[in-house]
């Protein structure tokens, strides 16, 4: 399993992050509209993959803001932003910022990516809630980098995560 920590305590997810150099398993998440998106929607793009505990946090909210702001000069590339909230409130969010540069993704139903990907968290008062992790796939969604930031409060490394594209 993997660890992070929220508030300097021990936080551990629901198994091991995939390996950089392997291909992300199939996920079937669901979008504003209530329709599910599998990887297989966005082939032949490369995707960065802003996972997150919930957009009604700070940091969450501010990795959605800058990852928006990045994504409008990536070519080819799509931003996911994945996490347990639902559709409604995380639609609500990017209408109220006015965000269009990303797309709001829910593993609420099944909790089959955060649990197959190992970032489903299994304890601490976030259980329930997905880690927070950047995950940069190629146009074959062969995984080129991971960042599990260490501890839940801070931000992700954008910078390494743009220039692992």
């Amino acid at each position: 399993m993997a660890r992070t920590a929220l508030d300097g305590n021990p936080a551990n997810t629901s198994g091991d992050l995939p390996k950089i150099g392997s291909k992300l398993k199939d996920f079937k998440l669901v979008d504003k509209s209530l329709s599910s998106k599998s990887l297989n929607d966005f082939e032949g793009e490369t995707l960065i993959l802003n996972v997150f505990p919930s957009v009604n946090t700070g940091v969450c909210s501010a990795s959605v803001r800058k990852f928006n702001e990045k994504a409008s000069q990536l070519k080819n590339t799509k931003v996911l932003c994945i996490s347990k909230d639902l559709p409604f409130a995380q639609q609500a969010f990017c209408a109220a910022e006015g965000l269009d540069n990303v797309m709001m993704l829910s593993d609420f139903r099944e909790s089959a990516f955060g649990k197959t990907n190992g970032l489903l968290l299994v304890d601490s008062a976030f259980e329930g809630l997905l880690a927070r992790c950047v995950i940069i796939l190629d146009t074959d969604h062969t995984i080129k980098y991971i960042e599990l930031v260490p501890e839940i409060a801070q931000e992700p490394d954008y910078e390494a995560a743009l220039k692992a594209l």
